[in-house]
C-alpha cells in the first residue's frame, strides 16, 4: 500500500447465488474478473469465521477465531470435486434474491454438506484430509469437539454444559469423542472443504493481482471454542465466568456507553507466553488474506473494562494494554506486518503514537468529513495522509445516497456544497464522493459496492446497535455493467490509481 491504488468493499455473502447466499464459487470468480477488468488492486471483505443465528449471523460474532464459515462453501465446487451430484441440489428452495434468509440457507447448505460428508466417508478418507487434520489439530480438534457438543446441547452455552464437559475432563472428553466420533469427524471435514476452496480462491485472486483485505474483531465471543478451550487467556473467575467485559464509555452518541459482553483478555497471561495465541491467530488469518484490518484497534492500546453483568458502561474504566510488547513480538514473528487499524471515533494520542511507530495505516471515512468544520476535520480531503485508506463509507455506515437523502443535516450539506464549490443533487452525490476518495492523498481508496451502484439505504449492510435485519444484502448480477467497468477504469487513469 505504498503506491496509489484502489479497491472495492464487498463481503462474500453479498455475491449473487442460487443458494441464497454468496460463496467462493462461480460468482466469486466472475466478480474477480470484474475487479481485474477495472484495474482494482484490493478486494476488502468482512470476517470469514463461523457465525451464529443467536447473533443475527453477524460476522463480528463468531464461534471460533480460527475456523471458517461453512456457509461460504460452494455447492458448485463440491460438484466439481465429486462430493455432490447435481441431483443432490434438489429440492432447491426458492430463495429471496435480494436478502439472505440465514435460517433457510443454513438448513439447505448443511443438508448438502452432510451428503458430501457421507459420500466422502464412503469412498474413504484421502491423504490431503489427513494432512490437513494433522497440521491444523492445534485449533481444529477443539473446534470440532466444541461443535459436536454444541449440537448435543443446542440450547446451552458451554458454561451450562455438564461439569465434565465444561471443565474439559480428559476421560469424559475422550469418551464423548468416542461416542460422537461421526459428528467430530464431520466438523473436521467441513473445515477441510472450506479451507480447500478458500485456498484455491485466494490463489486465483493473487494471480489476478488482486490482494484480499480481511477483517477481524479485536475480541472473541464468550460462547466460542476459543474461550472454552483457553479459559486462562481471558479475565474469568474461578467458576469461568467473566469478571470484566468489553465495551465503550458514554460519549456523544450514547449517554450510557455500549456494553459488548465480550470477555476481556488476560494480557499478563498472554505476555508470559509471548502472545502465542495472538501470533497463531494472525498467522492463520494471513494464510487466508493478504492484509488484515483490526476492528477496534484502539483496544490493543487501552481497553474499556466494564464489570460483568452491568447493563450500562457508566461504571467502566480504561485499562492500559501491553501494546508495545505485543507489536514488537509480532514484528519478530512476521517478516512484515500487513495490518490496518480501524481507528474511527475518538482516538487518543497514545494510539496515534503506536500507529506512527509501527507504520500502521488508519482509516478515513468521507461520510464523517462534514460533521464538523471542514478546515480541521480529520476525514476531509486536505487532511488525509498517504499512509491511510480512504472510504466513502464502511459496512457500518449508511450508503452515500441514504446519507444524503435521509441522514445528512442541512448544515452538513452546506459544508459539502461549500467544500466542492457548488450545490449538487441526489443524482450527482455518489460520483462526487467517489471522485473525492480517488483524488485524495490516501494511497489506498476503498469504495463499498453499494456506493458504486448508487444504492439507497435499503442496501445498507449494518446498523450498529441493532440486533436483527443486518448482514443480509445481496448484489444482483445484472448490476455489473460495461458502463460501470468503463467508469471505474476512467477514474483510475484520471486520478493515478491504475
Amino acid at each position: 500500500m505504498k503506491t496509489r491504488g484502489s479497491g472495492i468493499l464487498l463481503h462474500i455473502t453479498s455475491l449473487p447465488s442460487p443458494y441464497g447466499i454468496g460463496d467462493v464459487g462461480p460468482a466469486a470468480y466472475t466478480y474477480l474478473d470484474f475487479l481485474y477488468k477495472t484495474g482494482q488492486r484490493y478486494w476488502q471483505i468482512l470476517p470469514i469465521h463461523p457465525t451464529d443465528i443467536k447473533y443475527d449471523d453477524s460476522p463480528y460474532h463468531s464461534l471460533s477465531a480460527f475456523a471458517g464459515n461453512i456457509l461460504l462453501i460452494s455447492p458448485d465446487l463440491l460438484i466439481e470435486e465429486g462430493l455432490l451430484d447435481y441431483s443432490d441440489l434438489d429440492p432447491l428452495p426458492v430463495f429471496n434474491s435480494t436478502t439472505i434468509d440465514f435460517n433457510a440457507v443454513t438448513l439447505y447448505k448443511k443438508r448438502l454438506l452432510e451428503i458430501a460428508f457421507h459420500r466422502f466417508r464412503y469412498f474413504g478418507s484421502n491423504n490431503d484430509f489427513s494432512i490437513f487434520c494433522e497440521e491444523q489439530a492445534w485449533w481444529l480438534d477443539d473446534y470440532a469437539l466444541f461443535m459436536a457438543i454444541r449440537d448435543h446441547y443446542p440450547d446451552s452455552i458451554w458454561y451450562d454444559w455438564p461439569e465434565e464437559l465444561k471443565n474439559r475432563d480428559e476421560n469424559y472428553i475422550r469418551e464423548f469423542k468416542r461416542i460422537h466420533s461421526e459428528e467430530f469427524e464431520r466438523e473436521r471435514f467441513f473445515q477441510y472443504v472450506f479451507f480447500f476452496q478458500w485456498t484455491v480462491f485466494k490463489k486465483k485472486c493473487n494471480e489476478y493481482g488482486i490482494w484480499l483485505i480481511g477483517d477481524i474483531p479485536i475480541y472473541v465471543d464468550y460462547d466460542s471454542s476459543d474461550v472454552w478451550s483457553n479459559p486462562e487467556l481471558f479475565q474469568l473467575d474461578e467458576l469461568k465466568k467473566p469478571v470484566k467485559i468489553a465495551g465503550v464509555p458514554p460519549d456523544y452518541f450514547s449517554s450510557t456507553g455500549q456494553v459488548w459482553n465480550n470477555p476481556l483478555y488476560s494480557w499478563d497471561t498472554m505476555r508470559k507466553d509471548n502472545f502465542s495465541w495472538w501470533i497463531k491467530r494472525i498467522k492463520r488469518e494471513l494464510q487466508c488474506v493478504d492484509y488484515l484490518r483490526i476492528d477496534h484497534f484502539r483496544g490493543l492500546v487501552g481497553y474499556f473494562a466494564i464489570p460483568a453483568g452491568a447493563e450500562t458502561a457508566i461504571n467502566g474504566e480504561w485499562v492500559e494494554a501491553p501494546v508495545w510488547d505485543f507489536l514488537r513480538t509480532l514484528e519478530r514473528n512476521f517478516s512484515y506486518l500487513p495490518i490496518i487499524a480501524e481507528d474511527l471515533g475518538i482516538i487518543t494520542p497514545d494510539v496515534r503514537e503506536v500507529m506512527r511507530e509501527f507504520s500502521i495505516p488508519g482509516m478515513k471515512v468521507l461520510l464523517f468529513a462534514f460533521t464538523s468544520e471542514t478546515s480541521e476535520n480529520p476525514y476531509i480531503l486536505h487532511n488525509t495522509t498517504k499512509n491511510s485508506l480512504i472510504y466513502t463509507g464502511t459496512h457500518d455506515n449508511n450508503t452515500i445516497i441514504g446519507w444524503f437523502t435521509t441522514a445528512a443535516s442541512e448544515l452538513e450539506k452546506q459544508r459539502l456544497f461549500s467544500y466542492i464549490g457548488r450545490e449538487i443533487n441526489q443524482s450527482e452525490i455518489c460520483d462526487v464522493f467517489i471522485r473525492m476518495a480517488m483524488i485524495s492523498n490516501s494511497n489506498t481508496a476503498i469504495i463499498p459496492m453499494q456506493d458504486l451502484l448508487c444504492l439507497d439505504d435499503s442496501a445498507r449492510m449494518n446498523i450498529p446497535g441493532t440486533d436483527n435485519g443486518n448482514w443480509k444484502w445481496i448484489m444482483q448480477k445484472e448490476m455489473i455493467t460495461d458502463e460501470l467497468v468503463y467508469y471505474l477504469n476512467n477514474l483510475l487513469v484520471t486520478y493515478g490509481r491504475k
